[in-house]
């Protein structure tokens, strides 16, 4: 019970490690990212460093391996000259003495007396010996243990490659194999074994002379540190000489970016510090004077429209009280009209119908000035919105009939599903443009309106069936004073104004107001308003036009933004 309860605990433990081990990749994994994508900086290091790396390794692998077979090569040299120039002094001595030998105690006094001067016969006293009796040997008079060097140089049979003493039992001559020398319990070394056949008293030997490479492996490990150190200390120099090059670039590119997004943003008095007098020093000292360039053209703009808008809105006032009297007069005349002479007649109707149109215009003009001075509230409520549409198909019943068109209202769902949050002043004067546009514009052709709404949104679609609009219209249709048919007399139709204040209007519900047409198919307006004052509209559950479209939709050019935020951009 207690190991398992160890186990359980254990193992607990390193699944919270490896847990936290992947929060901490995954954190790190996206920082990295981060300032991959958003900073130049990082990776212009990386990627130097990264090419850096590379060259350096490639550079320092090639070097290092042309250093350790350049050492080897001249290892090997040395050591087959020396071991051929050994084994031939072994071999005479063996001839010159090997006559007079009669007993083994002697044979292996001479083999051991002559194969001893073997360990000091190199440049770096580094050699070993081994003396093993080749197979096949019938005289009786044989070494039959094999006679090696101090124990120290391991030199021993078990060293020697079985494919190294088959060369040298088959063939004369001399040959060499590499192998990994046992240096007592430290390891191995690098080693050399040269063999070849010698005779001593009618019998053959196998004579491998053992060469320690050890020092030289030193050698070439010093090297290489060097090597791999000098490059990490290259590497952290082009690393930091990046940086401070970059820095020094992209620093005032940073500082630039961030004071254009102010400068965005609507804070015309930020500027970028210059310092020196360098290209990048030049850059910033023109992009300064393109920003007080920028800032004294906006601010004259915004001069010129401020007092544009306080002329309209003083213009608007002031012509109130005069319009008004004219206005009264304009009704005497009218209801007196009967009593007068044709011409007299006619022209009292014309300046009543002429003074209505006026003072629709400057109520509009009116509208428009409390707009553009932000002055614009609502007042909330929740209302039905049949009941506003309903309000409006009274209001312009009249003007159905004497054009000659049917209004049809379209729903998917009942009325009483249509409840929102709105101001049922500014809804009904947007719907009441749409569907006077469309009588107007529908060619006496049937009028459709669509109703449709989900959770979030309500829509409503006016659609006509008159001459439509071409792409030059659609990108207009929202702009004040403009009319789709420019050849109309200003006698009939609107004062222009009708759709921008109706998108002023559906701004200020957080809605939107999107048109689509096609010439000779007519046109459809589209508003989607949101339940509640929260919601932010970004679908509508009506298509534009209800059906399908064939021409680009376009909506209005007031989405987001104060009129006064959206005048200065």
């Amino acid at each position: 019970m207690g190991n398992e309860g160890f186990l359980s605990r254990l193992t607990a433990t390193l699944q919270r490690g490896w847990q936290l081990a992947q929060g901490l990749f995954k954190r790190e994994y996206g920082w990295a990212l981060g300032r991959w994508r958003r900073s130049l900086q990082f990776r212009t290091i990386m990627v130097t460093l990264l090419v850096t790396f590379l060259a350096v390794g490639g550079v320092g692998i090639f070097l290092s391996n042309q250093i350790a077979n350049g050492l080897f090569q001249e290892r090997l040299e040395q050591a087959s000259s020396e071991s051929m120039r050994s084994i031939g002094q072994v071999q005479n001595a063996f001839t010159g003495t090997g006559a007079q030998i009669h007993d083994k105690a002697a044979l292996v006094s001479l083999a051991r007396g002559v194969l001893l001067g073997l360990e000091s016969g190199t440049s770096d006293g580094n050699r070993g010996y081994l003396l093993v009796l080749a197979p096949g040997q019938t005289n009786p008079l044989t070494l039959t243990s094999p006679i090696a060097s101090a124990a120290n140089t391991g030199a021993t049979t078990s060293i020697v490659p079985d494919e190294l003493r088959h060369m040298v039992q088959n063939n004369s001559g001399q040959f060499w194999k590499s192998i990994a020398l046992p240096v007592n319990n430290s390891g191995t070394h690098p080693a050399l074994v040269m063999g070849s056949k010698v005779t001593l008293v009618n019998t053959e030997y196998e004579l491998y002379l053992v060469y320690d490479l050890g020092k030289t492996q030193d050698t070439l490990n010093y090297i290489q540190s060097v090597l791999w150190s000098s490059g990490a200390a290259l590497l952290l120099l082009i690393g930091g000489i990046t940086w401070y090059v970059t820095r020094n670039v992209v620093q005032p590119v940073g500082q630039a970016a961030l004071v254009a997004e102010k400068l965005a943003a609507g804070q015309l008095q930020e500027r970028m510090n210059t310092r020196g007098e360098d290209e990048v020093a030049r850059l910033g000292d023109s992009f300064n004077k393109m920003a007080t360039a920028l800032q004294e053209q906006i601010t004259q703009l915004a001069t010129l429209s401020q007092m544009q808008r306080n002329f309209v809105s003083d213009v608007s006032h002031e012509l109130r009280t005069p319009l008004t009297t004219v206005r009264m007069a304009a009704e005497v005349l009218y209801e007196s009209r009967d009593s007068f002479d044709p011409v007299n007649r006619r022209s009292a109707e014309l300046m009543y119908h002429q003074v209505e149109r006026f003072q629709a215009l400057l109520a509009d003009l009116l509208e428009i000035s409390r707009f553009d001075a932000g002055a614009a509230v609502l007042d909330w409520e929740s209302q039905e919105l049949f009941a506003v549409i309903n309000r409006v198909l009274e209001s312009t019943q009249l003007l159905a009939e004497r054009i000659g068109s049917t209004i049809t209202v379209i729903s998917t769902v009942p009325e009483n599903h249509y409840v929102l949050e709105m101001d049922p002043r500014r809804i009904e004067r947007i719907l009441r443009n749409l569907i006077v546009n469309a009588l107007e514009h529908g060619e006496k052709r049937p009028i459709e309106i669509f109703v449709a709404a989900d959770q979030e949104v309500v829509a409503v679609a006016v659609r006509d069936h008159g001459i439509g609009m071409n792409q030059e219209a659609l990108s207009r249709v929202f702009d004040r004073f403009w009319r789709a048919d420019p050849a109309r007399a200003r006698t009939t139709g609107g004062s222009g104004l009708g759709l921008a204040i109706a998108t002023e209007d559906t701004h200020l519900h957080h809605g939107k107001l999107e048109v689509w047409g096609s010439p000779a198919e007519g046109s459809c307006f589209r508003l989607t308003l949101p339940r509640q004052r929260q919601i932010v509209v970004d679908h509508s559950p009506l298509e534009l036009p209800p059906g399908g479209s064939v021409e680009q939709v376009v909506p209005s050019s007031l989405e987001s933004g104060t009129p006064q935020e959206r005048e200065e951009a």
